[in-house]
């Protein structure tokens, strides 16, 4: 259960990279869905190795993403 944990964390990290990258390529609508990330708190991963926190974090995430209706490209 904790590789699946650590896959899905690196996963969704390695999500958030692209789109801060394409933040700084593309033009206002990435920066525009970025700000409306943001506004919704989203919980910060502190780090360790705390499975049960790491999914509780991935799920919040997740909830953002859906209450945003991101497009499984842009989360």
């Amino acid at each position: 259960m904790a590789a699946r944990t650590n896959a899905q964390i690196a996963e969704v990290l390695a999500t958030m990279a692209d789109i801060m990258a394409r933040d700084h390529q593309s033009g206002r609508e990435d920066e525009t869905r970025l700000e409306r990330f943001m506004k919704h708190k989203p919980p910060t991963f502190t780090g360790g190795y705390n499975p049960e926190c790491a999914v509780n974090w991935l799920e919040e995430v997740e909830i953002i993403f859906e209450a945003m209706g991101c497009s499984e490209e842009s989360k």
